[in-house]
């Protein structure tokens, strides 16, 4: 058993967090949130993520999970600090490194012995080098400390899984001394760990996120392709990912990649390596394809519907992916305000993402189903592809529809089957 310190609750702070309790380890969860901290401590859980509230009920329940806004507790009673606050990206896509650094002083003015001190939060290359700098400048009591790199790789919607069953473990160090205490968090895990030096690790993340997002693109551009000559994305996709050095995953077409991370960290890692002096052009022309990617689906619900000015239509899916509610740079919000802005109503379901989606949506109309926002609609948009959308009746949802228009953003149904129940469909790349 580790004695653990997690600064932030986000999602990777509060999913690691409980994972480790899980798994045997003492962890205290801090946040300078009072209304979370007492909302955690309460039961409650700020995010929708499968299977954290139970993991977070019952290893509270077990005493091995605890939650404070009192960072120096935290600390005192730890042996190892983990800092997974966040790192907003700045207008140039630069990356706002003052959380962490503000935490690694809070951190230090509570230090009073030898401390591991492990950025878990997605940053630049050289972080380590700052965050160890800085604790040692505002240390009072000179004590060691050794700073270690272990970034996630935790996938919004399945990131409990993805931390109990990981691929890897990076552990980017620059000596031996923290590197025995960080095996022993994660043994129990049973997953490959990899030792680096600390830039290296913290290279690793962005090189990873980047690589996928290309990837997503990749298949995008080769979607426009196929439309333009009758071919279909998902056989070439399916012929393609049967390759072993390219692999099936994140080569399904569709609106592109939206959320907190691909985004962020594709603007940060290009920034990073201007600062070093190259220019990834490869990765400026991926977060090309992926904005035009929403004017070409902007086109396609254009070409179905002509005038949407006074139109109804239902969007379906809101979160930027399915079994999360998360909204930050959710495709659809880029669908919708162009939509509402030449005068479209816009009726919505998503099975969680509602109540998160009216912070950065107003006018709309938020259903409590499927069909309900189908009602009447002269279009339907699909936007992200919960399993519950796949499942939907589609004889049903014609006979709601005043119109059977439906723009498909996720290639959830079968072309052949909507055009037999009298749809006109659109989907990408087919």
């Amino acid at each position: 058993m580790v004695r653990i310190c997690i600064v932030g609750t986000g999602y990777v702070g509060l999913v690691t967090g409980a994972c480790f309790a899980e798994v045997g380890h003492h962890v205290v969860c801090v946040d300078n949130d009072l209304k979370k901290v007492e909302l955690l401590k309460a039961g409650g859980i700020p995010i929708y993520e499968p299977g954290l509230e139970e993991l977070v009920k019952k290893n509270v329940d077990a005493g091995r999970l605890h939650f404070t806004n009192d960072i120096a507790e935290g600390v005192t009673k730890s042996e190892v600090i983990f800092i997974a606050v966040p790192t907003p990206p700045r207008a140039d896509g630069s990356v706002d490194m003052s959380f962490v650094e503000r935490v690694a002083r809070e951190i230090s003015g509570a230090m009073t012995e030898y401390k591991i001190v492990v950025d878990k939060s997605t940053v630049p290359v050289k972080t380590g080098e700052k965050v160890a700098e800085t604790i040692r400048r505002y240390n009072k009591h000179k004590v060691e400390v050794d700073v270690v790199s272990n970034p996630e790789f935790l996938r919004e919607g399945c990131a409990v899984q993805d931390l109990m069953q990981p691929d890897r473990v990076i552990i980017g160090a620059s000596g031996e001394r923290p590197v025995a205490k960080m095996k022993e968090i994660y043994a129990p895990f049973h997953a490959p760990v990899i030792v680096t030096d600390i830039n290296s690790a913290e290279l690793i993340k962005h090189g990873c996120n980047s690589f996928l997002a290309l990837k997503i693109s990749y298949a995008n551009a080769i979607a426009a392709i196929c439309e333009a000559s009758g071919a279909n994305i998902e056989d070439v996709a399916h012929g393609m990912g049967l390759d072993k050095r390219i692999g099936r995953a994140f080569l399904n077409a569709g609106l592109g990649y939206g959320g907190s991370c691909f985004p962020k960290d594709l603007s940060a890692f290009i920034h990073i390596a201007e600062q070093l002096g190259y220019d990834f052009r490869m990765l400026k022309e991926v977060q090309r394809i992926n904005a035009d990617q929403i004017q070409r689906f902007l086109k396609k619900i254009h070409d179905a519907v002509w005038i949407v000015k006074d139109k109804t239509i239902a969007v379906l899916g809101l979160a930027f992916k399915p079994n999360t509610d998360d909204m930050r740079l959710a495709p659809s919000l880029d669908i919708i305000r162009p939509l509402q802005k030449e005068g479209a109503r816009i009726r919505a379901y998503d099975p969680k993402a509602m109540e998160k989606a009216k912070e950065f949506l107003s006018d709309v109309e938020y259903c409590d189903s499927a069909y309900a926002a189908a009602s009447g609609a002269d279009a339907l948009v699909l936007c992200t592809e919960w399993d519950e959308f796949r499942k939907l009746d589609l004889e049903k949802l014609r006979s709601v529809m005043a119109q059977p228009i439906v723009i498909d953003g996720r290639n959830v149904f079968d072309s052949k089957r909507m055009a037999e129940l009298g749809f006109v469909y659109k989907s990408v790349g087919r």
